[in-house]
């Protein structure tokens, strides 16, 4: 994400992840509201650069250790749902302590509001 500053506007460039066609999405603000957006390609990409300068969100996905299994020794995790983009690294560090004993199911829960976040993590295959 690029920035360049006019007066007091403010252009933000990013490229739009929402489908396989990566626009170059420029975003005007002004005092942090959105004033427009150009570039993209689709309905789906103004939704993004809107929410991506004000409110960056991201999915997390790792893998936590499994004990007493003969298939695998991790499981990969995710959250169920975006957590505010400032906390992916505490999400992160939060399931460094975490492991898993086996049988675990595709959509246990890992670690309940993780980071006080309000999102749950979740396994993503069955070990």
């Amino acid at each position: 994400m690029s920035q360049e500053t006019r007066g007091a506007a403010c252009d933000v460039t990013l490229t739009c992840i929402r489908c396989p066609k990566g626009c170059q999405v420029t975003v005007t603000l002004e005092g942090g509201q959105v004033t427009s957006v150009a570039g993209n390609g689709c309905p789906r990409g103004d939704a993004y650069a809107r929410k991506e300068v004000t409110d960056p969100t991201r999915v997390v996905t790792t893998v936590v250790p499994v004990s007493g299994s003969d298939v695998a020794r991790m499981v990969s995790v995710k959250t169920a749902g975006d957590v505010p983009k400032a906390k992916v690294l505490d999400v992160v560090r939060a399931l460094s302590d975490v492991s898993m004993a086996a049988p675990v199911h595709i959509g246990d829960v890992v670690l309940a509001d993780v980071c006080g976040t309000g999102v749950d993590v979740i396994a993503t295959k069955d070990v």
